[in-house]
């Protein structure tokens, strides 16, 4: 029997019969012929989770756009209480039962849940019955599709519609209709999520992003600098564990891990208190804008936990690059170069004045990397914590099964930072495993490496860890795209000249048109019509920084979500949106508190930048979903062929 004969009594087992194949042929070549979904791409959230939250639940600004252009008859007060009503049902319910008396809640209520069911009607439009029917909770399923797909303005159904709206109300039953109802709008409005890295670190709820994310329909995420070292974290990489922690510090937010993930840093605090007591540790307390409620106590103890943190990292660090030397992270060993005494830093660039000269862990006379017993008791015992905690595996097997370096989604080539390049604008190589590697088979080999190394994650021997390390700060890393992360530098050494990281020469040739022609190719995208979303940098159109390159083939997508980019940035964050007749940039005023937007119910200002509108609108078939179902409908033809030549002998009797 030859492979495609078996290929086709497997599928046979799943379609039977010429009539449960034809009926999902049909059904298969109805969707191609569907409008595109909507796609919103985000990057750099940096758990900024209110935020997150509020662009996934306003769809970026489209549903305020669809109820402007349904109904444009309505006061805009009335428009801006039913867009809130969707965003959040539950507490504008609470806000008018205590404003309205009985009978105008009602009358409220009605109103509402009619504007909610023809709104649903215009989301669901794209979709198929069957997709819409996925979504719905199963206690109203078939309330909402009655209400979907019946109108009351046909004449002859007004009454049976005002039935179900009247006995909705009777059972009391209304109030959870419109929470389902509000949900179910927001589902369909986006068809797709794309996350261009950098879940986590600098904001204070990376956890409460994570959870959503997997509460979302359709998402995909492609992995960013922050977020590999927390993946490297709870496969055990001790480095990655140290990083964590000093960024959470430098942050002040180590309430993330205690309270967020329940990971104990007491014996961190010990040896922090014990080791740096009478430390100014002054290049280590928190970022200005990150010490809003410290006090003068609160600070100098996270100051004594990051530099003790700190002091680890590089130590540990110095074993990675010793056995990794294809790496090319040697310039990293700097603590044997130090000299206390005379307040320096010697290196082949030369000679610099330390901020810092109290380093009482380190061993100047023996071996300056090594760990002493205290500092080894406390990563052994992170290790374990950060193996071992439910909710941050749980977060992390999400990242692996929805991630990835680099993305193709339809026509757009997703990676958060940059293609490493050399300066003649080639692909960068890297030395792996005795092999030459450079492009998509490095990034793919990377990749393969961190998946072992997290599947592998309790053997206490497990060289594939180190490649965490790579990603975060390594030249090649396409998450990192810089020449060296200077660390170390920014801690220790007055000179400014050396805190200054190089971007890769990708941020150089990225609007050379022949290069991004060579990317497209060896990732497979159509040249023709091809973008790239990058995050990494943040950039902000309203101080007139350029975010769309290239003619259009490029977009730049970090636009400082995080409140720690404030000084940066005056806007919160952006969305490329991505229908079936246009790409569009959007930028979204800085979110303050979701309590003030629902008592004025005035949404954020999210403003189109850009827009690139197609030469033709976008269908199902056109996309890589399309690629798939094409396929699957050929392989159904060949299986109603095969029934009808009698080579499969069909089961006339299955249902």
């Amino acid at each position: 029997m030859d492979y495609e004969q078996k290929y086709l009594q497997l599928l046979a087992k799943r379609y039977p019969n010429v009539q449960s194949a034809s009926t999902k042929l049909i059904n298969l070549s109805a969707v191609l012929n569907l409008p595109k979904g909507t796609e919103h791409f985000i990057a750099d959230i940096h758990g900024e989770y209110d935020a997150f939250n509020h662009y996934l639940k306003n769809a970026s600004g489209i549903l305020k756009e669809k109820i402007n252009e349904r109904f444009q008859d309505l006061p805009r007060d009335d428009r801006r209480r039913l867009t809130f009503f969707i965003y959040y049902p539950t507490d504008m319910l609470a806000k008018y039962q205590k404003r309205l008396g009985e009978k105008a809640f009602e009358d409220l209520l009605r109103s509402t849940l009619k504007r909610m069911i023809s709104l649903a009607r215009i989301v669901a439009s794209k979709y198929t019955k069957q997709h819409v029917r996925g979504l719905l909770p199963e206690e109203f399923a078939t309330l909402i599709q009655e209400l979907l797909y019946e109108s009351e303005d046909h004449e002859d159904k007004k009454d049976y519609y005002d039935a179900i709206i009247d006995a909705l109300f009777s059972t009391r039953r209304e109030r959870k209709l419109i929470v389902e109802l509000s949900r179910l709008i927001r589902y369909l409005a986006v068809d797709q999520l794309h996350v261009v890295g950098d879940i986590y670190d600098r904001g204070p709820k990376p956890h409460m992003v994570m959870e959503r994310l997997m509460r979302q329909q359709r998402v995909d995420i492609q992995w960013g600098n922050h977020d590999i070292i927390w993946m490297g974290a709870a496969s055990g990489c001790k480095v990655c564990i140290a990083n964590v922690l000093r960024i959470a510090a430098r942050y002040n937010n180590l309430d993330c891990l205690e309270d967020g993930y329940g990971i104990n840093l007491r014996l961190l605090a010990a040896l922090a208190n014990k080791a740096y007591k009478r430390d100014a540790c002054e290049a280590f307390y928190p970022k200005e804008e990150s010490r809003v409620g410290l006090n003068e106590a609160d600070e100098k103890f996270v100051a004594r936990m990051h530099k003790a943190i700190a002091i680890i990292q590089f130590k540990l660090e110095a074993r990675i690059i010793r056995r990794n030397p294809d790496f090319k992270l040697d310039d990293r060993l700097l603590l044997d170069k130090l000299d206390p005494e005379r307040g320096t830093l010697t290196t082949e660039a030369g000679t610099f004045t330390l901020r810092d000269t109290n380093f009482p862990t380190v061993d100047f006379a023996g071996d300056p990397y090594a760990l002493t017993h205290e500092e080894q008791r406390v990563i052994d015992h992170l290790q374990q914590l950060f193996l071992h905690n439910e909710m941050l595996q749980k977060h992390v097997r999400f990242l692996f099964r929805k991630g990835t370096i680099v993305q193709k989604a339809n026509d757009v080539l997703l990676f958060h930072a940059g293609i490493p390049l050399t300066r003649e604008g080639t692909f960068m190589n890297q030395q792996i495993d005795g092999e030459t590697l450079a492009g998509k088979a490095l990034i793919d080999r990377y990749e393969q490496k961190i998946r072992n190394a997290y599947l592998n994650r309790y053997e206490e021997k497990n060289p594939e860890r180190d490649y965490f390390l790579m990603l975060w700060q390594g030249e090649s890393s396409p998450l990192f795209a810089k020449h060296s992360m200077k660390t170390f530098e920014r801690y220790f050494i007055k000179e400014k000249k050396t805190h200054k990281e190089i971007m890769n020469p990708y941020f150089d040739y990225r609007e050379d048109h022949a290069v991004l022609d060579g990317i497209f190719r060896e990732f497979g995208v159509d040249e023709r019509k091809g973008k790239i979303v990058n995050g990494h940098v943040p950039l902000d159109v309203t101080r007139g920084h350029e975010v769309v390159l290239a003619d259009q083939r490029m977009y730049l997508i970090d636009g400082g979500m995080s409140k720690q980019y404030a000084s940066q940035t005056d806007i919160g964050g952006y969305t490329l949106i991505s229908d079936s007749y246009a790409y569009y940039l959007v930028y979204h005023s800085r979110f303050s508190s979701y309590d003030k937007l629902i008592e004025a119910e005035e949404d954020i200002v999210s403003v189109t930048h850009s827009e690139d509108i197609l030469d033709r609108r976008t269908y199902v078939y056109d996309t890589d979903q399309g690629a798939t179902l094409t396929t699957q409908i050929e392989d159904l033809r060949r299986l109603i062929d095969a029934y009808r030549s009698g080579a499969i002998k069909e089961d006339e009797d299955a249902s």
